[in-house]
């Protein structure tokens, strides 16, 4: 069918020309795939090639019965993404998403961690803890340090390579979205933790495909970004953590701490790996205490 061919195209177009990662590809993927099951459901015998704006309308409404607002944002924005590329490649001659608005959303504040909430999530952890005989208690601590000292994303975190640990440097390799590859300084702390796994690390039957890959399960695989979840989630449950809590917690609050104590917003951007520093000044908004103390401390006219 034409409109496969399309959609494939699409997707190859969104990997090599706009260098997305493959679940934002898969993401964009998904937008078409509920658009064409609509179709299908409701006996709309139409290609989305042909589709006219009124049955967009309608199919966007009836998504809305059960998407928040941000959902539905994401969901609009994706499908004009794949219709702009449409018109663009001549499939078709206009964008039915053109005169479509996407639902008004406040921006949402990343919730963060207390110094302290974390050095309890990391002291709760059981360094002695086995898993057939492979100490996942070190690797666990290896882990968390590592998400909040270098503010990775979890999928960042998982891919981490041995090749890309310079120590000597005091830097780590990280590559991001789009396989962007960005240079991140790492404490002496949190190298001294990583080092200590290394060494358990030797002990273990590795995967020859994983030979490479820094942070292993117990069957010397790459460990999956559910199993760092679950880490996370067992340790916030053990010391009785009243907030929901994720990897990218430990992220936000990377960013939220080194703001506080005067760090430079575009110093910021480049550890987290942000393509716009507009992304990054979301933490200008989640604790502006510091900003008088940096008027008092800078102002001629305090």
């Amino acid at each position: 069918m034409k409109w496969q061919n399309a959609l494939h195209d699409y997707k190859y177009y969104l990997k090599i020309e706009r260098g997305l990662s493959a679940n934002s590809i898969a993401n964009y993927e998904l937008d078409v795939e509920k658009l064409i099951n609509y179709l299908t459901v409701n006996d709309i015998s139409i290609s989305p090639i042909q589709i006219e704006h009124e049955t967009v309308q309608a199919f966007i409404y009836d998504a809305s019965k059960q998407l928040n607002s941000r959902s539905q944002s994401r969901l609009i924005s994706g499908l004009r993404s794949f219709f702009g590329y449409l018109v663009f490649e001549d499939y078709r001659t206009t964008n039915p998403l053109d005169h479509i608005e996407s639902p008004k959303i406040g921006r949402k504040l990343p919730d963060t961690l207390s110094i302290d909430e974390i050095d309890a999530l990391i002291n709760a952890i059981d360094l002695n803890r086995e898993f057939n005989r492979v100490r996942i208690g070190e690797r666990n601590r290896a882990i968390l340090e590592t998400l909040y000292s270098c503010g990775l994303r979890v999928s960042e975190l998982v891919n981490l390579k041995l090749s890309d640990l310079f120590f000597d440097e005091g830097f780590i390799k990280v590559t991001g979205k789009g396989d962007k590859q960005r240079f991140v300084p790492i404490g002496t702390n949190t190298q001294n933790y990583i080092n200590i796994w290394k060494d358990i690390r030797v002990h273990i039957s590795v995967d020859p495909e994983y030979k490479d890959t820094l942070f292993l399960n117990n069957r010397g695989k790459q460990l999956t970004r559910a199993m760092i979840f679950t880490i996370i989630k067992d340790l916030a449950k053990a010391i009785n953590l009243n907030k929901v809590i994720s990897p990218h917690t430990f992220r936000h609050s990377f960013a939220t701490h080194l703001l506080e104590n005067g760090a430079d917003l575009r110093a910021i951007q480049l550890m987290l790996g942000h393509e716009s520093i507009t992304t990054t000044e979301i933490y200008m908004h989640v604790d502006r205490s510091h900003l008088k103390d940096v008027l008092m401390s800078y102002h001629p006219r305090k």
